[in-house]
């Protein structure tokens, strides 16, 4: 007994004051991600945080493409289906709970592995956010007031002309974040952009990116195929569900926004079906764009062998 005790001791101590490692997953969507991110929580007797921002939300699983009860019951998975579309969880808030979830789980084990496509959520773990000044919450109720009343376009507007650089790198369809962008530029003074790439907090951890790519042809067929399988799945009927909730900033989604249009007379489903395919075309591609920025991710074919990949890893810890 005593002898078990010193030893589970030692083990301990052995953990606690070796490097850590965190395995991050990333690549376009449909591309593989979960099935290996699995298979290296499997192989590294660890557990899994998910960095997809859409996967957060309990109401949203069909579209999301979460990982099924089999898949959850292979590894321990975090940040699955613990919000509700009605709670406000924003990538800052991940960030904290996603390191303080890292610090408990490298008290056990020396890797962890981080699986998503929201490149934004993964860089908030890897490198840290940038910080931007506090801004006055009547500056964003004016924007939103802007865009109710006369829509997106003027406040892109707006957005190029104070801010170029943000104008020309990122999603001008998405009005969440072309609002964030402009209440710091009114608020503040200063272009957005400004912001961007300071010094961030370190972290007491060495991030291993592993990306998953394909010719971009099969990609997009991979792409097609599983919206074809979320609508005979039940999409559609998730979608009915969420319909008072449409406004909320988490269902202006892929999957989600296109239905919504169908369900309110706007589109025929055979037209949002065929929107939510090519919309998602775009998303993967705007993933590979943010995920090449990485120069030293280890890039594999998703048809590659995983012993493969397991070695580049060790290769990269040793």
């Amino acid at each position: 007994m005593l002898f078990s005790i010193f030893e589970n001791s030692k083990k301990r101590n052995l953990i606690s004051t070796a490097p850590k490692y965190l395995i991050s997953i990333v690549g376009p969507t449909a591309i593989g991600k979960t099935a290996l991110s699995i298979k290296l929580a499997q192989h590294f007797k660890t557990e899994i945080i998910s960095a997809d921002s859409r996967q957060f939300f309990k109401e949203m699983q069909i579209g999301t493409a979460a990982p099924s009860n089999e898949e959850l019951a292979s590894a321990k998975h975090h940040f699955i289906h613990h919000k509700s579309v009605q709670d406000n969880y924003n990538v800052g808030t991940f960030e904290k709970d996603a390191i303080s979830c890292l610090d408990q789980l490298f008290k056990t084990n020396n890797v962890a592995i981080m699986v998503g496509g929201s490149g934004l959520y993964n860089d908030a773990v890897t490198k840290g956010l940038d910080y931007f000044p506090e801004v006055k919450p009547s500056i964003r109720e004016e924007l939103n007031k802007e865009l109710e009343i006369n829509g997106l376009e003027p406040l892109i507007t707006q957005l190029k002309a104070l801010d170029l650089i943000t104008y020309n790198t990122i999603s001008l369809d998405n009005p969440h974040r072309v609002i964030r962008a402009l209440e710091v530029c009114v608020g503040s003074g200063k272009p957005y952009s400004s912001f961007l790439n300071k010094e961030k907090n370190k972290r007491p951890f060495t991030t291993i990116t592993v990306g998953l790519t394909a010719d971009r042809e099969l990609i997009y067929n991979r792409i097609n195929q599983r919206v074809d399988i979320m609508i005979n799945n039940g999409l559609l009927e998730e979608v009915k569900t969420l319909l008072p909730h449409e406004d909320l900033n988490a269902l202006n989604t892929v999957g989600y926004k296109e239905l919504f249009r169908y369900l309110s007379g706007e589109w025929t489903l055979e037209f949002a079906i065929s929107e939510i395919k090519k919309n998602t075309r775009r998303f993967a591609k705007r993933q590979l764009t943010w995920f090449k920025r990485n120069e030293s991710t280890l890039w594999f074919d998703y048809e590659s062998d995983l012993e493969n990949i397991i070695t580049s890893i060790k290769e990269q810890i040793s």
